[in-house]
């Protein structure tokens, strides 16, 4: 199953550092049924970008409870065994759920298919987009607008061999 792990680069960083992307549980986004329902699409690779999506939304929660990270969205996509991750039914269709999984075993970083990170001239509007949050999440229309405007940009596709370049010297 492939699954979409949200990270900040000081995440991304610690990953490599250590090797792990994780001791479990941890979560993690994927193509769960809550996912197919919302997106109402048959198309694997929609969904799979959806669920990447939903990542990058958890990866701009993370930067906004960490001020000193740099502004740059971080998901990690990694293939790990069907059971090792499952999906909490109480949470249902849940919409800040949807996608959401729990992955309960060690994952080494060199599983990894891909790291997806925001271009540099994204820190700007990721930095707008993290101070919204809140407003957003308390319902502020405007705020909700800038959030939104994250989705404007695209996350890049790196080679887990890129990962040195892209958190700078140890």
């Amino acid at each position: 199953m492939r699954v979409y792990v949200p990270l900040t680069l000081p995440g991304l960083a610690e990953a490599h550092r250590t090797g792990e992307l994780g001791s479990g549980p941890f979560a993690a986004y994927a193509v769960t049924p809550a996912l197919r329902e919302w997106y109402v699409s048959e198309d694997i690779e929609e969904l799979e970008y959806a669920a990447l999506s939903r990542a990058a939304l958890a990866s701009l929660r993370l930067l906004a409870a960490e001020p000193g990270a740099v502004r740059r969205r971080v998901v990690v996509a990694v293939d790990v065994a069907d059971g090792a991750a499952s999906v909490d039914t109480d949470r249902g269709l849940d919409p800040a759920a949807l996608g959401e999984v729990t992955v309960s075993a060690s994952v080494p970083l060199a599983k990894a298919a891909a790291v997806h990170v925001d271009a540099d001239d994204a820190e700007q509007d990721m930095t707008a987009a993290a101070d919204a949050l809140e407003a957003a999440d308390g319902g502020n229309d405007d705020a909700q607008f800038v959030v939104d405007g994250a989705d404007d940009h695209e996350l890049l596709w790196y080679a887990t061999q890129e990962i040195p370049s892209l958190i700078g010297p140890a």
